[in-house]
């Protein structure tokens, strides 16, 4: 299972470390420490990042100043495969990003909930990748 440190899932968010730690004591996010640090599982971070997309004040995060064009840090929140293809959707800051690829691709990228991605973004195509 992925774990994140608190100033990690911030920058998956696109919030600052202050509100991961809020939201940690307002048990909105789950967190445990290991090794004397704060951390998140990336499970529970997809969950949160999933509910936050569709907050209607996700545009004042501090990833809203990303372009479109860039690469884009985020999780994946859902993985939807069949025989052939995979849909993968991420939550990059506020941006909800969904890309279509090959389930072997998928799979090789090992792709699930939780995990940390990155959308690279050009016209109409995303590319996901690990970092």
């Amino acid at each position: 299972m992925n774990a994140y440190r608190v100033a990690e899932a911030a920058e998956l968010l696109g919030v600052s470390d202050d509100t991961v730690r809020r939201w940690i004591e307002a048990d909105r996010l789950p967190a445990h420490t290991a090794d004397g640090r704060t951390v998140v599982d990336g499970a529970d971070l997809a969950v949160l990042a999933e509910s936050l997309a569709d907050h209607p004040d996700r545009d004042r995060t501090r990833a809203s100043a990303v372009s479109a064009r860039n690469r884009l840090a985020g999780i994946v929140t859902k993985v939807t495969k069949d025989t052939v293809m995979a849909q993968v959707e991420l939550v990059c800051g506020p941006y909800r990003m969904v890309s279509l690829m090959s389930s072997e691709a998928a799979e090789e990228l090992g792709l699930a909930p939780g995990i940390r991605a990155i959308a690279s973004v050009k016209s109409t195509n995303v590319v996901v990748e690990r970092p």
